[in-house]
């Protein structure tokens, strides 16, 4: 499995660099990634925000594709390893969010940055393994284009007791 991951990591970044268009539904599948439709807002606010040729997309959480939220403290009640799949379940969320916004992936020149909250207590000091749940996702999915700055912190409560919740700003054309 690990080898398979290196190796579709190699050809997404050689695609990228080569400036032609990717396939995105078919890398999306060979990742095993199904995008769904992005929830409403559950306030007042939108999903993104595009000033120029920066999309600034809202902080997403865990979410499902039933609605439901994958909950709980990392390190209490949740794994390392069930906080990384939990966000990487948030960056398919909001790569569906960026499909609905730009209506074609291909238009993703760089992830800039990604902000990760991770809920936790006080004394997990974990956060960048949980995180790296959707950074590994963003640059097996856009290889060189995929890597970005990003903060990886640790939040006492999170809205909804969600188990991360992540921002994120995308340069596009």
């Amino acid at each position: 499995m690990k080898r398979l991951s290196i190796v579709l990591l190699t050809l997404a970044i050689s695609f990228a660099s080569s400036g032609q268009k990717i396939d995105f539904d078919k890398k999306l599948k060979e990742l095993g990634v199904e995008l769904f439709p992005p929830s409403k807002p559950v306030a007042n606010y939108v999903k993104a925000v595009r000033v120029g040729n920066l999309l600034f997309i809202s902080g997403h959480g865990p979410t499902k594709a039933d609605g439901s939220n994958i909950t709980g403290k990392i390190g209490k009640d949740l794994t390392i390893e069930q906080g990384y799949e939990a966000a990487k379940l948030t960056a398919t969320g909001i790569i569906s969010t960026l499909k609905a916004e730009l209506g074609d992936l291909n238009k993703v020149k760089r992830i800039v940055k990604v902000n990760g909250w991770v809920n936790c207590n006080p004394d997990f000091t974990e956060q960048p393994k949980v995180v790296n749940g959707c950074s590994d996702l963003m640059v097996a999915l856009f290889g060189e284009k995929g890597k970005h700055a990003r903060a990886a912190m640790g939040a006492i409560a999170l809205p909804s007791n969600i188990a991360i919740e992540i921002e994120m700003v995308v340069e596009v054309e």
